[in-house]
């Protein structure tokens, strides 16, 4: 059974009562910007073993009843069909997507608003789309001079200008697809409108990560800085709440530098700011829930491993600068690793050094290296897999769970009715060939049982995997890791 570092039993009891006290201390209303991932969060899984992918959910439906969502879309990212890269979907469609989710399993979406709304068409468009699903829809608008303009921005010539968001509930998430959606911008805009109004409402941030209560070179922080390297993030001690309380907390390099802003802004709108610090905003308690820092520190170090060759395989596509590529070695020194440290790399290479074409490790729960090498038959990815789920099922190395009868069809159907000028099996043809065996093998439905305990297993690859490979992988739950080189 794989070590456990994080709590999240006492995560989702402890984060939702400080939400209530949040929400207590402003009154009975709260815009709560929202970010990172409401759903799949698998950095936090990863880097915090324990912490599950959909907690965030669960905390949110621990207050189902007060709880509102409304959902901002830069009109921009609609405009230009902006992708989420980890979902291949666009901004526009991801929102929709939201919504059902959101609504499938109980949590109240109130509305959508369009944020820097200028009249474009497209965006026209998605909005009558949208009031056609029964989806409320408002526009914000952009201000000249934002962020700097504050008497503008706070005024009837600026976040007046919004439409106001019509809120039933004491609680008002606001998420979006992705960053520069204007979620900030979103709760402040209702804020002003609140008070104009006369109800008592506030505002906080949650972000679980960098971890504020976490020292600054902790590898969990660290391996936030690696997984927002692009973005060029940098994680800094607070120097607001250094100077306010004395003690030390970390935030990230936009907070901090957009507080005395957002300060202003809120004296403006409330009359005084309720926070002395971009820390002080938060209500993120995951730091409280760690329970065992060792398995947290080596479960962060294998994650800025895998950020740093996931750039260097994006560098190799000219997706990303040599800058990010610079940035995650600096990370890995301050964490005090290297690629040794990453147990299955130096197994891949040998065996692809060994035959002379592209192979595969994977290290198994209980530490075990199991490897696979490209055949006539199979490719490595394939070949691995189900040398992975044999060894974990205890059948000899030497039996095969796909019976040569089976593949070569699969193989005359890719290349002379499909056109692949590869005959051998991906690892999704070897799965579904191997469930056509374990209808009649009690072998090979023994190996298919052994699926779910790849979860979580780390992987090597001495070339660049196959979007299928890798798309395979993923959804296995492995965590996977290449070699910047194609076959």
């Amino acid at each position: 059974m794989a070590a456990i570092g994080f709590d999240n039993e006492k995560y989702l009891h402890i984060q939702s009562q400080h939400i209530n006290e949040r929400i207590a201390k402003f009154g009975g209303k709260l815009y709560l910007e929202f970010g990172g991932k409401l759903f799949d969060d698998y950095h936090a899984s990863r880097v915090l073993p324990g912490f599950e992918p959909d907690s965030k959910l669960k905390m949110l439906l621990q207050l189902k009843d007060r709880v509102e969502i409304v959902i901002a879309i830069n009109s921009s990212d609609i405009e230009k069909n902006k992708l989420r890269g980890d979902l291949g979907i666009t901004y526009d469609l991801d929102v929709i997507r939201l919504i059902d989710c959101f609504r499938s399993i109980g949590l109240y979406v109130g509305s959508v608003v369009m944020t820097r709304f200028s009249g474009q068409t497209t965006v026209v468009a998605y909005q009558k789309r949208l009031e056609s699903l029964g989806v409320k829809v408002y526009r914000h608008y952009s201000i000249d001079g934002y962020p700097s303009d504050i008497v503008k921005i706070v005024s009837d010539e600026g976040y007046g200008k919004n439409e106001y968001i019509e809120t039933s509930r004491e609680l008002v998430v606001i998420t979006a697809p992705g960053p520069g959606s204007g979620k900030m911008a979103t709760c402040l805009s209702q804020l002003y409108h609140e008070h104009k109004r006369g109800v008592q409402a506030g505002y906080a941030k949650f972000e679980t990560f960098p971890v504020w209560n976490l020292p600054l070179t902790h590898p969990v922080n660290l391996a936030y800085e690696a997984a927002t390297a692009d973005l060029k993030d940098v994680n800094m001690i607070d120097p607001f709440h250094l100077d306010a309380y004395g003690e030390t907390a970390v935030n990230y390099n936009r907070d901090v530098e957009i507080y005395p802003v957002v300060k202003a802004m809120l004296e403006k709108i409330l009359g005084t700011c309720p926070y002395k610090s971009p820390t002080d905003m938060g209500v993120n308690m995951v730091g409280n829930c760690i329970i065992d820092n060792e398995t947290t520190v080596l479960a962060s170090r294998q994650e800025i491993l895998r950020r740093y060759y996931t750039a260097l395989c994006d560098q190799r596509n000219g997706k990303v600068s040599d800058d990010v590529v610079l940035k995650l070695e600096l990370l890995m020194k301050k964490a005090g690793i290297t690629p040794e440290n990453r147990s299955v790399i130096a197994p891949a290479l040998q065996k692809a050094a060994l035959t002379g074409s592209p192979a595969v490790a994977l290290e198994l729960p209980d530490k075990t290296i199991v490897t696979g090498r490209t055949s006539e038959l199979l490719g490595a990815s394939a070949a691995l897999l189900l040398n992975a789920l044999k060894a974990l099922a205890g059948i000899d190395d030497k039996i095969h769970l796909i019976s040569p009868t089976i593949i070569e069809p699969i193989q005359h159907l890719k290349t002379e009715h499909l056109g692949n000028r590869n005959p051998r099996l991906h690892t999704d043809e070897a799965l579904i060939a191997l469930s056509i065996s374990a209808a009649t093998d009690e072998t090979a439905s023994l190996a298919m049982e052994q699926l779910n305990k790849l979860r979580g297993c780390e992987l090597h690859s001495s070339v660049i995997l196959s979007s299928v490979d890798e798309k395979v992988f993923r959804r296995l739950g492995i965590n996977l890791t290449c070699e910047p080189a194609y076959q």
